[in-house]
């Protein structure tokens, strides 16, 4: 993607004003619109195409949760990043059951947020570290109520296992190419095999079977 579509989302003009100013300093990274109400912001989404919003959660006239969701439902190619000042482990893992693809706090560093769009535009997640670890001890937390998995998954071959490794510790597409000195093409087929194979949806969920199998340490 040479560049990437934006739309701002948050109540504040000054938080706005500021995200324009750090965002628009990127080549590869053009603001489309603002809005500052969940209604402008479904509005926007279908007038003008974003690649990607970066949503805040308090709104107005709705939650950005709920904006996340209805956006999913109508524009599921469009990516949304949370941007907010909630930490709280509820709010992060409704914002991720909504479909966002990125969760970061405003007391981020500026490269996190830089760093987050990349991964949205490139169909990766991004979790900020902090919540990385609540997913992982979410996890681990029900791991022993857990059905069984499948006896007759079908079996992964060598590099759909060193891709899956990977994929599991946070790597992109374009890192695992060039640490296994493939394709990028190459990386998104075994990543949509292994999948396929493994019944996964999501990263979450590949990292949560790379937990339980011993592939990577929580």
């Amino acid at each position: 993607m040479s560049e990437v579509r934006l739309l701002l989302v948050d109540d504040h003009a000054v938080v706005r004003t500021g995200l324009r100013m750090l965002l628009e300093s990127q080549s590869d990274l053009r603001i489309i619109g603002e809005a500052s109400t969940g209604a402008e912001a479904l509005e926007m989404a279908e007038s003008e195409k974003p690649h990607i919003i970066v949503m805040d959660i308090t709104l107005p006239d709705m939650s950005g949760i709920e904006v996340t969701r209805r956006l999913k439902q109508t524009h599921p190619e469009i990516a949304i990043v949370a941007l907010t000042i909630h930490e709280d482990e509820q709010y992060f893992f409704e914002m991720l059951q909504a479909g966002a693809a990125g969760y970061v706090p405003k007391r981020a560093a500026p490269d996190d947020l830089i760093g987050a769009i990349r991964a949205a535009a490139v169909g990766e997640i991004y979790l900020y570290p902090s919540l990385a670890k609540a997913l992982v001890a979410d996890y681990l937390s029900h791991a022993g109520s857990e059905p069984p998995q499948n006896s007759l998954e079908e079996p992964l071959t060598p590099r759909e296992e060193e891709v899956m490794r990977l994929v599991a510790q946070g790597l992109t597409n374009d890192e695992i190419a060039e640490q296994l000195v493939i394709s990028r093409h190459t990386v998104a087929r075994h990543r949509e095999n292994l999948m396929r194979k493994l019944g996964l949806h999501n990263r979450s969920e590949l990292v949560k079977y790379a937990i339980r199998k011993g592939i990577i340490a929580p």
